[in-house]
């Protein structure tokens, strides 16, 4: 998948959340061997200081370990993962809701629009 980094945000979080997407979706298994900090940060156009501060932070909230002289790996703990994903899908969820009440659609309308996006049903939207 692309490092699509901007340089809006810190570049370390950006890192940070592009790893944690790759966890939750399974591009990295539970388990899985990290690249080396030098190959992530090449792959992602990075020093590698700044791919050691992202790692370093995943490491801190225990989604990656390392042990000396193997590399980094990424947990082995599912409810750990899932719980993440969980937590990200909520704030994305949120934030939609936010949007849609911006744009006027009341809670109801959201859920229509929703329902009829998901059954494909996506010319009748034209006529809202």
């Amino acid at each position: 998948m692309p490092w699509n980094l901007d340089s809006d945000r810190p570049i370390f979080i950006q890192i940070i959340e592009k790893i944690q997407m790759d966890i939750i979706s399974g591009f990295y298994k539970p388990g899985d061997k990290l690249p080396s900090v030098r190959e992530l940060a090449q792959e992602a156009s990075v020093n590698p200081n700044t791919m050691q501060k992202a790692l370093s932070e995943l490491e801190r909230t225990g989604l990656v370990y390392s042990q000396r002289t193997s590399g980094r790996f990424i947990t082995e703990d599912t409810t750990m993962i899932d719980e993440l994903k969980a937590k990200l899908a909520r704030e994305l969820i949120t934030q939609f809701l936010e949007n849609m009440q911006k744009l006027g659609f009341q809670k109801e309308e959201t859920l229509s629009l929703l329902t009829k996006i998901m059954e494909g049903e996506e010319n009748d939207l034209i006529k809202m």
